[in-house]
């Protein structure tokens, strides 16, 4: 939401989003931006977020830079790092952060989302993965992005299939959370529902969203459902079982159940316990 809308920002954690995402960048006009760090540092201060994920996401490097000792100090959880397009802009960063820090006496962490935007940024999104232990996700910017490549966003999405799937790609092989960009379509639940699922398909872990109403249903669309969650934990189980006896393979009716299939498993029964739609102890609950 915009950084220097505070009436947005008092009752944002009623809607329940699992992070909220205060903006000093592109939602704020140049003439607001001193304003917008003032209320952005006050929100994060003195907003009572209901246990939401508190984000921030600064002005593009190196102006971003002036953005840190607005919300370092004051408790900020993850900062998004708007066309990230190289190394170099994450270690200039982490310097700011370090300095703010041990100027302010903040121990905990600082968490970072790079946002790819540009052909350039896809092209180099592995290696921003790797830069630093404090990048937990690396997300996309399709208007952006496909403004860079001189096309326009469609329904269809096939101008940024490659981007997308590198985006996952380079997150799964940096152990770190892909998020796919908004849909820009606040009034179109049914084809928000498609797009999530599109989305899912293709492996990312969340979405971000411009508008309340959007929550739930990307939530939902995420979330593993019940007959999803059954059959992980029969996967999981067996294997468990298996692996008990020293067989390397077991087979759930006529499907082979292997390494690979174990780890999609355990990644949906990791998403439901997150959800709260699964127990932490639901192998010892099984057993009993």
């Amino acid at each position: 939401m915009p950084g220097n809308s505070p009436n947005l920002m008092i009752n944002a954690g009623l809607h329940k989003p699992d992070g909220i995402i205060l903006d000093l960048e592109d939602s704020v006009a140049p003439s607001k931006k001193a304003e917008a760090r003032f209320l952005v540092r006050n929100a994060l201060r003195n907003v009572d977020f209901y246990g939401c994920e508190r984000m921030v996401r600064i002005n593009q490097i190196p102006q971003g830079l002036e953005d840190i000792k607005y919300v370092v100090p004051h408790n900020v959880n993850l900062i998004l790092v708007p066309k990230c397009e190289s190394v170099d802009q994450i270690v200039e960063l982490e310097k700011e952060i370090e300095k703010v820090k041990k100027q302010s006496g903040v121990k905990n962490n600082v968490w970072l989302m790079p946002i790819i935007e540009s052909a350039l940024g896809v092209i180099n999104a592995y290696q921003i993965a790797k830069s630093s232990k404090n990048i937990v996700a690396l997300a996309i910017g399709l208007e952006d992005y496909t403004a860079d490549l001189g096309t326009k966003r469609t329904e269809e999405a096939s101008e940024s299939f490659f981007a997308r799937t590198q985006i996952v790609n380079a997150c799964r092989a940096a152990d770190i959370q892909p998020i796919d960009s908004v849909f820009s379509d606040v009034g179109d639940m049914d084809a928000l529902r498609e797009s999530v699922l599109n989305s899912k398909s293709l492996g990312f872990d969340g979405m971000g969203c411009i508008h309340p109403r959007q929550i739930s249903v990307i939530q939902e669309s995420f979330a593993p459902d019940k007959s999803d969650i059954d059959k992980a934990k029969k996967i999981v189980l067996a294997f468990n079982e298996a692996k008990a006896k020293g067989l390397g393979v077991v087979s759930i009716g006529s499907k082979m159940i292997d390494p690979p299939v174990v780890k999609r498993a355990l990644r949906a029964i990791e998403i439901a316990i997150k959800l709260d739609l699964l127990s932490e102890n639901w192998i010892k609950e099984e057993i009993v």
